[in-house]
């Protein structure tokens, strides 16, 4: 997909465990305020959280003489070369310069995209035959439901080539996670070191969650200022093998 390290199985497994929350606190702390995807939204909710390399797909405004409909005749055609071309355990990740006026796609490729194996879909645009792709055991994200062709307005142009895709720059290989609030954008070569520091961050704040339903006051504890704080949260871990 790229010359960027790729996804590991293990840190696959641990970013599946986090929030894009403390995801996107985690990359903040490394100076990287906008990784996470604006208005855009997941169609099922509840299901496992989304995780895969980023295989990207570029729309531009359509120009009428182009964007006919026997476009889609050509097997090469950018739009569904990359439903036929995205690996197996990717995320594919379009760039629709957030117009939900005319769908990214349908439910019939977003199935085949789901048969081949791919992690997830995400666009800054809309789906059309939104009731049918959120019925999927498949994780989806975008604006809004669009009824409209993409070909009424927008000219599929390019794949896995940098894009942008909800006011956030996505590089093939970036990884990608999505859960029922959120999709976040990691750059490649920080996947693992945030993937542990996510997990450890979580554990965290399992622990603060319970201490606070159980009546403690969050002032020492969150941050965890006070030396009690930090000895209370270590024998945590050692019980709970965390």
């Amino acid at each position: 997909m790229s010359d960027t390290p790729t996804l590991s199985a293990a840190t696959r497994a641990k970013l599946a465990t986090v929030s894009t929350a403390t995801l996107c606190t985690a990359l903040f702390k490394r100076g990287l305020r906008n990784q996470c995807l604006q208005d855009v939204h997941p169609l099922q909710p509840g299901l496992p959280t989304m995780v895969g390399e980023a295989f990207t797909l570029r729309y531009i405004p359509a120009r009428e003489d182009l964007n006919t409909i026997q476009v889609f005749e050509n097997r090469a055609h950018p739009q569904r070369a990359a439903i036929e071309t995205c690996p197996e355990g990717a995320v594919l990740v379009i760039d629709s310069r957030k117009d939900a006026r005319a769908a990214s796609a349908g439910g019939i490729l977003i199935t085949r995209l789901m048969q081949r194996g791919a992690a997830g879909i995400v666009t800054d645009g809309g789906f059309r035959d939104s009731a049918d792709i959120a019925q999927l055991p498949f994780p989806a994200y975008h604006q809004r439901p669009s009824a409209p062709t993409n070909l009424t307005l927008h000219q599929a142009i390019d794949i896995n080539v940098p894009i942008g895709c909800g006011d956030v720059a996505v590089f093939p290989g970036d990884v990608i996670v999505g859960d029922a609030e959120a999709v976040v954008v990691i750059p490649a070569h920080l996947a693992d070191a945030i993937a542990d520091e996510a997990v450890q961050m979580t554990a965290f704040e399992d622990f603060v969650m319970e201490q606070v339903s159980a009546g403690r006051s969050i002032l020492g504890l969150y941050p965890p200022t006070d030396e009690q704080s930090r000895t209370d949260f270590a024998a945590w871990q050692r019980e709970r093998g965390r």
